[in-house]
């Protein structure tokens, strides 16, 4: 849903003291490899938080973030020092020689970026030892290409990059201990994994919460208090705001009636659907549809 397109990926090599204000995250996600040394990170004004070698990051809620090579360092903002058409290339910055990143900014392709993102930990850092072959290697593979360029090196890198993100996702979701809140950290409970599948999988059914319950092997009590802890709100508000988001895609595409689109999605009548798209979206579908085909994509939905 959140059409992740690789922006930028390059590596990033520094060197004495320094530290880059990251000005450019609004409505895109960071995830960086330290290769080599560490660094620190400061997300808006909270304390800082050493990333190790071998430690993958991603910035996924487009907050400003402080990268340094240590804590406390005055920062220049990146905007200002780096050269905004340089995927594919590796960026020498003081120097170089103690520090190197490499990775990709992603800009985020979906309407409903603030949303999806509302919610999501500022900072999630994992590292790739031990059983996180496939995340090393590709950022093994990044390495060789930006050491070795060859045709067709960026767009390598930019495939490379996906995969990258998708690992250091998965790694972050498996770790033990989370006590995050959202949609992101309900996908690590596997019960209520379970029941947002089913949702996702056939978003027109008349889903009841004992139904949910049942897909999740739990009492419906027991579920119904599992699934907000996790989620941040019950399962059916969670599905009346997943059609609202599928339903805005369809409009957004143009190819359907607002008739078809509230069929599609369970509701019995074009009203029920419009006061159900108003009362999540902010406003209703056709004036939606109309706003999007004028300015392209907007987020009028208030966080969950």
């Amino acid at each position: 849903m959140l059409k992740p397109r690789s922006y930028i990926t390059a590596g990033f090599d520094a060197g004495g003291d320094w530290a880059l204000e990251l000005d450019d995250l609004t409505g895109r996600i960071k995830c960086y490899a330290v290769v080599k040394g560490s660094c620190w990170l400061t997300i808006d004004g909270t304390a800082p938080a050493p990333v190790p070698e071998g430690a993958c990051f991603v910035l996924p809620t487009g907050r400003t973030a402080v990268i340094g090579s240590a804590a406390g360092v005055e920062p220049v903002r990146s905007s200002v020092v780096l050269d905004p058409d340089r995927s594919g290339k590796v960026v020498t910055y003081n120097g170089g020689g103690d520090v190197y990143l490499v990775g990709s900014r992603f800009e985020a392709g979906s309407p409903h970026v603030e949303l999806l993102m509302h919610n999501l930990p500022p900072l999630m850092v994992v590292t790739t030892s031990d059983d996180r072959a496939r995340l090393r290697w590709s950022i093994e593979l990044m390495m060789e290409e930006f050491r070795e360029p060859r045709p067709g090196s960026a767009l390598i890198a930019q495939h490379l990059a996906h995969m990258m993100l998708i690992q250091a996702l998965r790694l972050y979701l498996a770790a033990p201990g989370r006590d995050d809140v959202g949609w992101f950290a309900a996908l690590a409970d596997p019960q209520v994994h379970a029941a947002l599948a089913a949702m996702h999988a056939d978003p027109a059914h008349s889903w009841t919460v004992r139904e949910l319950a049942t897909t999740a092997g739990m009492s419906r009590t027991t579920f119904a208090e599992r699934f907000r802890a996790r989620a941040g709100e019950t399962p059916i508000a969670y599905l009346a705001r997943w059609r609202m988001m599928l339903a805005a895609e369809r409009l957004q595409q143009g190819n359907d009636t607002i008739a078809r689109i509230a069929g599609s999605l369970g509701y019995e009548s074009e009203h029920a659907f419009n006061t159900a798209f108003k009362r999540i979206m902010g406003m209703p579908p056709r004036r939606y549809a109309g706003s999007v085909s004028q300015n392209g994509p907007a987020d009028n939905a208030p966080p969950p």
